[in-house]
């Protein structure tokens, strides 16, 4: 039994032949389904994930996130995220694997990249909370970091509402000034702008830092638009955080998975009560939502393995339909399940050294 391997060129390759914006789509569709079957105690059980801090050119961590669909598959990623990996290492901040394992026998099926797929899905993730809880009306887009992370998440939001102007703000002039390039396949009016002014003319305002820990918030809570809606997806460390705390408590708290956003999201600012309702509950029972568009609310996403899952399905399948994919034999599967050593060649058996 063969390991199907999805490497960076298979991920390009995907992405170059169905195109970014079909992917996009896909994986959107596809995780609100699966958002939805997860309210309906359908979609399988995600832990909150685990890991470890770690110095990393600034404070990082390397963690593990499992989803599992019983009788049928363990989804396992495990992503690092190394906030001085661009500017020391010419290396992404979010790098990470995703494994595929059969439930039943617990082999291997699938191994991919996981930094395309993690950044598709958080803006996947942003794009269906949007949909639910912005003003159907909304037009202009902030963005508070200007990183990798921020171009999937216009991206999404791209697919689902009718962006007349983007405002991005960014305290590395590097990350800004290459960020309209970066999102040209867009065809979307991208202006450079401070904070204070990225918050007081967006709809929807996307945060995606690097902000250290304690240092935040990367805002003030001062001319927000009454409706304003905002995906805040930065904060992954204990103590990091990237919104005011007043804003907070005055807005409609939706999470992705609530145990990591205690933990380590912007509810750790607040407690269990202070959050309104949980994405999947939202996905189900969209009419839940509908009372909160016309005013703040905040989409505290942690990204949970759901997501994963659910973009790793996506991939598998464009990969089987382009015939991509590499099957390798990474497991060792010996004829007789109880054999520990694989049989001897000729010419393998080393001679022994005696003493004396």
């Amino acid at each position: 039994m063969t390991t199907v391997v999805l490497d960076a060129r298979d991920i390009a390759r995907i992405i170059g032949t169905i195109g970014r914006d079909q992917v996009m789509d896909r994986v959107t569709d596809r995780l609100l389904v699966a958002l939805r079957a997860l309210a309906n105690g359908e979609g399988g059980i995600t832990p909150a994930r685990d890991g470890f801090i770690r110095e990393a050119n600034g404070q990082g961590c390397l963690e593990w996130m499992p989803h599992h669909e019983p009788g049928k598959s363990v989804t396992l990623k495990t992503v690092a995220y190394s906030p001085g990996n661009p500017e020391h290492c010419s290396l992404p901040t979010i790098l990470g694997t995703v494994a595929r394992f059969d439930d039943v026998t617990g082999r291997l099926m699938a191994l991919a990249d996981g930094v395309v797929l993690t950044a598709i899905r958080t803006g996947a993730a942003s794009a269906v909370a949007s949909r639910l809880l912005a003003h159907p009306d909304s037009s202009v887009v902030g963005l508070i970091g200007a990183g990798a992370q921020a171009v999937t998440q216009l991206h999404g939001l791209s697919r689902v509402f009718d962006i007349s102007k983007v405002l991005v703000h960014d305290i590395d002039p590097r990350h800004v000034a290459g960020f309209p390039q970066r999102v040209e396949f867009l065809g979307l009016d991208v202006q450079i702008a401070s904070a204070a002014e990225v918050v007081a003319a967006a709809d929807i305002l996307c945060t995606a830092t690097s902000v250290e820990v304690g240092a935040g918030p990367v805002f003030q809570d001062a001319g927000v638009r009454e409706h304003l809606h905002i995906n805040a997806i930065g904060a992954d460390l204990p103590g990091k955080t990237e919104l005011p705390k007043d804003l907070l408590e005055r807005s409609f708290i939706c999470t992705d998975h609530i145990e990591q956003a205690l933990r380590e999201g912007e509810c750790q600012q607040l407690g269990a009560d202070a959050v309104g309702a949980h994405l999947a509950d939202l996905c189900a029972k969209p009419e839940l939502a509908q009372p909160h568009r016309t005013r703040t609310s905040v989409f505290d996403s942690t990204g949970f393995a759901l997501e994963d899952h659910v973009a790793l399905d996506v991939l598998l399948e464009l990969a089987t339909e382009l015939g991509l994919g590499t099957a390798i034999d990474i497991e060792y599967h010996p004829a007789d399940a109880l054999e520990v050593y694989p049989p001897l060649q000729a010419g393998d058996r080393r001679v022994g050294i005696t003493a004396g």
